[in-house]
């Protein structure tokens, strides 16, 4: 029997190395496709939670947005058009509506003025007053509720939506021009009272207050303001719109409202003067 060299012997190391390589790489093969594939995971980014906006609450009306609904019933009138959609939603919304008066200085004492200031200044006493004015119903087509008395306020300047009295200035108007004629008024505001407001809430009586005011302490530069504070009615609808003379006649309108409170203020100082309530 030969005995192995050391030739031999690394020959016969190195193959049973590759043979154990070999059934173990077999081996490993084997066993990874026998084990189920992994289902592969997708990562999904999910957006954060939004908080829902908050409801916003219903717009005050002002002068402006009052002016501006007036005009829209007013133009479907002249226009022969349905009153606009939107006019109708406005039913139930409230309304701060200010009024400014007293704009060119005291009212003389022999004046019809249905609102005005006087200053009696050797007693040191102003004097205001405020006289809301009476209408038939029928004049503003009211319809079924014809001869309801409305009550109410014109409102002065409607053509122009600022809150305060125009700054002062006299604008000379051109030489040899004939006299400027005041223009009608065009829009109010008023309640019409129903068979739950069997009356007026004012019948007719101004709102009047004499205050005593030193002299150093007056200042009426701006005149004062009437606020007015209730809602759009729903029951007459928010404003109607007529033309008595016809279609060449610019429409007088009113703004159909429930009022609850009315206040005179003076705009200098925004100091609140006197306050009814009408509820």
């Amino acid at each position: 029997m030969r005995e192995p060299s050391i030739r031999t012997s690394r020959l016969a190391i190195a193959g049973g190395l590759a043979a154990v390589l070999v059934i173990g790489g077999s081996g490993f093969l084997l066993g990874r496709l026998s084990v189920p594939p992994r289902e592969k995971s997708v990562a999904i980014s999910t957006p954060p939670l939004v908080a829902p906006d908050p409801v916003e609450p219903l717009k005050v009306l002002r002068r402006a947005d009052l002016i501006a609904l007036a005009h829209q019933v007013s133009d479907a009138l002249a226009s022969n058009r349905a009153m606009p959609a939107t006019v109708a939603s406005l039913a139930g919304q409230r309304f701060e509506l200010f009024v400014p008066f007293g704009c060119s200085g005291p009212s003389a004492e022999t004046g019809s003025q249905p609102m005005g200031w006087r200053y009696d200044a050797a007693n040191s006493t102003l004097r205001i007053s405020v006289t809301p004015v009476t209408w038939a119903a029928d004049q503003w087509r009211v319809g079924s509720t014809m001869g309801t008395p409305a009550e109410g306020f014109w409102i002065a300047r409607p053509w122009s939506s600022s809150e305060q009295c125009p700054a002062s200035g006299v604008q000379p108007g051109p030489a040899g021009a004939d006299p400027v004629t005041l223009p009608e008024h065009t829009l109010a505001i008023a309640q019409f009272s129903t068979a739950e407001r069997s009356a007026l809430f004012r019948d007719g009586k101004p709102l009047e207050l004499v205050k005593r005011v030193p002299p150093d302490m007056l200042n009426m530069s701006q005149g004062l303001r009437l606020r007015i504070i209730g809602r759009i009615d729903r029951e007459f609808g928010p404003v109607r719109c007529v033309q008595p003379a016809g279609a060449e006649q610019r429409p007088l309108c009113v703004i159909s409202a429930r009022i609850d409170e009315m206040m005179i203020e003076n705009p200098v100082s925004d100091e609140l003067l006197g306050s009814w309530s009408t509820r």
